[in-house]
């Protein structure tokens, strides 16, 4: 090799030493850092609780059974609440809601699956059916059966009080006994002289519509009023609901003009509520409030009345109904009651079992139960008492008739819930 290629060797070898020590790793003692920018490697940590992160899971879960919208929609949008309130139990939250079949009367098997199937969750503590449909008080059995630390509870249920009254927890009906005398003392205090009370045999054939009937006809002849009966079509029979409702609109103005503008119409189908509406409107008589009462029932078809934008905010339905009665000329002369009754129901049933697993209420305390109401009904006060038999006279704790105060537009809040009802109207049969 001659000298001129070592040198070029020489210098070669001086170079890849010099890159091999400006890029080999760089060992630095514990605690020590170089003055080199290190791109800093980040480990995401479990959030912790109010720090905005993910929240934690619900400690246990509430079981939720609803018909569809098409059927019941205000108990289905009670159970849409409770998941915005709490959370879907597929997301972590609490709430597990599952839907009843719409022909619930064929197909009871399926009911009866759907709602066991709650309980087979086993962080569910509370399962909650609201309307109990014919198949509630078995699913109940059979979850009892396997999970007896399940509260079962019951909203507005279809089947005898004795029969979901042997499984339930707690079971809660309209309290048609109560509303039969507080629908006229209030009718009474808006100056209504008489009280045309619509119906057909059908519904006079159930118990609790046919008791509210006979508490009615004594609270008028006791008030001082004349009590009425009207036979009108059944919705079910061949005339169906258009022919029921027609007859409801002709009939109105000629029964106001032989009762007189003072007096209150109340009819026990929903159907035929709206046309009633239309035409006390028109006509200038009374009207208290719906068979189930709720700011939907009836008004918004009766006025016109579009309240996509306001769906489920009941303050801001009930504003909006009350304009349009107001301005159709019925200020305090027509009411309902401020917020729905299924949506109520089912939410106040859910709020209630949560606080009893919670240690923050006693089942079968009514205090407690108006108070869970009271949440999602803030400014409406509630009121009731458990079920007693009109025969032998004994009680059934764990069944509650309740009922809201009735709100009549332009006006106000009427304080029924504060009013005492006379207690031999508790024992009309």
């Amino acid at each position: 090799m001659n000298k001129k290629n070592a040198i070029w060797i020489g210098v070669i070898v001086v170079v890849l030493i010099a890159v091999w020590m400006v890029s080999r790793p760089s060992v630095q003692p514990a605690g020590e850092t170089s003055g080199a920018v290190v791109e800093e490697v980040v480990v995401e940590e479990p959030a912790a609780e109010g720090t905005g992160g993910e929240p934690e899971t619900a400690a246990f879960h509430i079981g939720v059974a609803t018909l569809t919208v098409s059927q019941a929609e205000d108990t289905y949008r009670g159970a849409e609440n409770l998941i915005k309130l709490y959370g879907n139990v597929a997301d972590g939250g609490m709430i597990r809601h599952v839907t009843m079949p719409d022909s619930f009367m064929s197909e009871m098997e399926t009911t009866i699956s759907q709602i066991v199937g709650l309980a087979d969750d086993p962080l569910v503590k509370v399962v909650v059916v609201d309307d109990a449909i014919p198949g509630t008080t078995e699913a109940f059995r059979r979850i009892k059966e396997s999970r007896p630390d399940v509260i079962c509870l019951a909203g507005e249920p279809q089947e005898d009080p004795g029969v979901i009254g042997a499984v339930a927890d707690l079971a809660i009906y309209v309290d048609n006994v109560a509303r039969g005398y507080l629908i006229i003392n209030t009718a009474k205090q808006l100056g209504a002289e008489k009280f045309v009370h619509i119906s057909f045999p059908r519904h006079m054939g159930y118990e609790l519509l046919a008791r509210r009937r006979a508490i009615m006809e004594q609270a008028c002849k006791d008030l001082g009023m004349e009590f009425i009966f009207e036979t009108a079509p059944d919705p079910t029979s061949d005339v169906g609901i258009p022919g029921a409702q027609q007859f409801i609109l002709e009939k109105v103005p000629t029964w106001v003009d032989q009762y007189g503008q003072n007096t209150a119409f109340f009819a026990t189908n929903d159907a035929q509520t709206e046309p009633l509406l239309v035409q006390v409107a028109k006509t200038g008589a009374l009207f208290v409030e719906p068979d189930l009462p709720s700011p939907l029932m009836g008004y918004p078809g009766a006025f016109g009345i579009d309240l996509k934008n306001e769906a489920g905010d009941w303050p801001a339905i009930l504003k909006k109904v009350e304009e349009s009665v107001v301005e159709a000329g019925g200020s305090g002369r027509m009411g309902t009651w401020a917020f729905s009754y299924g949506w109520s129901t089912t939410c106040a049933l859910a709020e209630y079992g949560k606080n009893i697993v919670e240690g923050n209420a006693t089942l079968g305390n009514l205090d407690d139960l108006w108070a869970a109401y009271s949440k999602f009904t803030p400014g409406a006060n509630w009121n009731g008492s458990v079920y007693k038999d009109p025969g032998s006279g004994s009680t059934m704790d764990n069944l509650v008739l309740v009922y809201q105060d009735t709100y009549i537009f332009g006006k106000g809040f009427m304080n029924a819930t504060e009013v005492e009802i006379p207690e031999k109207y508790m024992s009309i049969k």
